[in-house]
């Protein structure tokens, strides 16, 4: 298909949003004042004070890049849920961060050739299956979980309802897979991809975010793990979200050689984070690294650095039953 036609899904994009007069959604005065928040908050322009402003911006901004997007058409917003107690009760002792599923609704709903939902839904509270089903009703697409910080194994059996009411409503389960840097981790180990064969031993169609990189620089312990599942599950796949990212270009490079693996790759790009084409240097012609340096939009960048580099992938809309080829809600 030709770099210069506008199809591709985004599957991985980040909504995120200060509190605001009952939006939904919650920092803790810890991650508020952490280095890496504050410096988002600078990065973006953002002003923690001023949180109606900062949410507008941040969309805004968004929005504008994904329009001048030449081969990026949608993107799927991912909510946040928080940590659950043992009854299944929000913890807001233990949660650091907290994007609302009805924000993420609403703000699709307000940009709907623009936006796909893609709601967060902790498998620890009490309520998971009938928000799973709330939320394939409100036309989410996908169910984002992070196992690291929102403080859940997602091997636990106890979550198989969770899972079979997922793959009843045919929504893919994205899974941040290794190392978590951004939020609060609380057992990083709750990241290992083989901690996802519960969902896939259920019919669920899963995700792993970031190709299953462990995100520690050379060290892609996960790799193994990820051509066995790929061999093992027909539902399993990767998105390639953050891939050129320094701490994750082992696993870009790994990955361009095993071209066998790509049919099960998606593309994501972990928006708001940068996309760099380090990995391009030395291994791509001067005339295709300087179109590389000189393409600004993060959506077409990563697009064109992987695909430099030899790697295809898929879109979103390819692999979910819930999307039609057009792309729209089914």
């Amino acid at each position: 298909m030709s770099d210069t036609t506008k199809h591709l899904i985004d599957c991985h994009v980040h909504l995120a949003a200060l509190p605001d007069e009952g939006n939904g959604c919650y920092i803790s005065p810890k991650m508020l004042k952490s280095p890496l928040f504050r410096f988002l908050l600078w990065k973006h322009n953002l002003s923690p004070h001023h949180p109606q402003q900062a949410n507008r911006k941040y969309l805004d901004d968004l929005l504008n890049e994904l329009r001048a997007s030449r081969l990026v058409r949608q993107a799927v917003l991912l909510g946040m849920d928080g940590v659950y107690d043992k009854n299944g009760r929000l913890d807001w002792t233990h949660t650091e961060f907290l994007v609302a599923n009805d924000y993420v609704f609403n703000t699709v709903q307000a940009h709907p050739d623009f936006f796909l939902a893609g709601p967060s839904i902790n498998p620890q509270r009490g309520d998971a299956v009938e928000e799973v089903h709330r939320c394939a009703e409100a036309g989410a697409v996908l169910v984002k979980i992070l196992p690291n910080s929102q403080g859940f194994d997602p091997a636990d059996r106890r979550y198989r309802p969770f899972y079979r009411a997922l793959a009843e409503r045919n929504m893919p389960l994205l899974s941040h897979v290794g190392y978590e840097f951004s939020l609060i981790g609380r057992d990083q180990s709750l990241g290992e991809p083989d901690r996802l064969r519960t969902a896939l031993d259920e019919g669920v169609t899963v995700i792993a975010a970031h190709a299953c990189s462990y995100g520690l620089m050379v060290y892609e312990r996960f790799f193994p793990t990820f051509c066995t599942l790929c061999a093992t599950y027909p539902n399993f796949y990767a998105d390639i979200s953050s891939l050129t990212q320094p701490n994750r270009l082992k696993m870009l490079l790994l990955l361009r050689r095993h071209p066998e693996l790509h049919d099960r790759l998606l593309f994501g790009t972990d928006y708001p984070l940068s996309v760099f084409h380090l990995a391009a240097w030395g291994r791509v012609r001067l005339r295709t690294l300087a179109h590389l340096i000189r393409t600004k939009n993060r959506f077409d960048r990563q697009v064109l650095v992987c695909r430099a580099l030899g790697l295809s992938f898929r879109s979103l809309d390819e692999i979910a039953d819930r999307l039609t080829p057009s792309g729209s809600s089914a």
